[in-house]
């Protein structure tokens, strides 16, 4: 591979010079330049990165930790953030934890290790020692989805309580009251948050909660569709609100390995709008917002931060929720012959 010193001699120059050519540093003549241009496209000479970043200060680099590449929430919002990263001249390097504490701190590191210029966060559950890790970073960051107790960071996230609300509220409406949930992991702050949207709207509308009719998996359409089928093969609910789209997707299988009629016989609501909600069979009823431009909005505000480094006040977004209304949800089933 030709090194900067190649360019230099095969040009009759000195290397200092062909440096300046490249990093536009100090002016050169006009011959001098067309040297250089020529004998780079003779060797194929490709400048070092490495090099360039320690002289700039900057590598132009972004990391993004998420916790899982195959969940199309994470998709969309990698994304999302790639692109407005890539109008804005920077390069995304993408890490997936796989849900694991472990990993998400070891590629954090790494990250760190290769001097990137900013830092999006999408976390593990509620990792102390990740939180540890989080507080010394001197990095410009932003704290995607997830909030993190303890992490003095930008945010931007959606209104998670609200939207569980908005979820549960609309199958209220429809006359649903035998209404159950599968929530998320116990041990995430978003369940935690949709979770207490689902007993507000259910508390104000003054209906109970059977025993048995909050579950907990984890965000996945396997998950989702275990918790389902207790629910469906016990006490059954006439809805169910799921903590995401892939607990949803799970329910929507249980239900058709039953001949339960979807939404005749059972409601079914998510939570994110993923694209692939639109797509599956009955086209999943939601509340989210674009995930994609959730990514953007991350992006704008790290990209800002980096700009301003000494910025102080640390800013929250916090993105208002809608109801997305498909064909999953319908009326209470003694109710329904009356709606059609």
């Amino acid at each position: 591979m030709a090194t900067i010193k190649d360019v230099a001699a095969l040009a009759g120059i000195s290397y200092t010079t062909v440096s300046h050519v490249l990093n536009k540093t100090r002016p050169v003549s006009e011959p001098v330049r067309l040297k250089v241009e020529a004998a780079i496209a003779e060797l194929d000479y490709v400048p070092s990165a490495v090099a360039r970043s320690l002289k700039a200060r900057s590598t132009a680099t972004i990391g993004l930790l998420v916790p899982s590449s195959v969940n199309p929430y994470f998709a969309e919002l990698a994304r999302g953030i790639e692109d407005a990263c890539e109008r804005n001249g920077y390069c995304v390097i993408l890490c997936n934890s796989d849900d694991n504490p472990q990993k998400q701190r070891s590629y954090l590191r790494v990250l760190l290790e290769k001097r990137i210029d900013g830092l999006i966060v999408a976390s593990v559950g509620e990792d102390r020692d990740l939180v540890d890790s989080l507080a010394g970073v001197r990095t410009p960051m932003v704290i995607v989805d997830r909030a993190l107790d303890g992490v003095d960071a930008d945010l931007v996230r959606i209104d998670h309580e609200q939207g569980a609300y908005l979820a549960t509220r609309h199958l209220l409406e429809l006359g649903h009251r035998e209404i159950a949930t599968i929530a998320g992991p116990l041990d995430t702050g978003v369940s935690q948050l949709r979770l207490a949207g689902f007993r507000r709207a259910m508390a104000e509308a003054g209906a109970s909660i059977a025993p048995g009719h909050v579950l907990h998996s984890d965000f996945t359409s396997p998950g989702g569709h275990a918790a389902a089928v207790r629910l469906l093969d016990g006490e059954r609910p006439t809805a169910i609100f799921a903590g995401n789209d892939m607990i949803g997707f799970g329910v929507l299988r249980a239900a058709a390995e039953r001949n339960i009629d979807v939404p005749g016989e059972l409601s079914v609501i998510g939570f994110d709008d993923i694209e692939l909600s639109r797509y599956v069979y009955p086209a999943l009823t939601t509340v989210g917002q674009s995930i994609r431009e959730l990514g953007e909005s991350a992006a704008a505000l790290l990209l800002s931060r980096i700009a301003a480094p000494r910025r102080d006040a640390v800013e929250q977004r916090i993105v208002a929720p809608r109801l997305v209304l498909r064909e999953s949800t319908g009326p209470r089933p003694d109710l329904f012959n009356d709606y059609r």
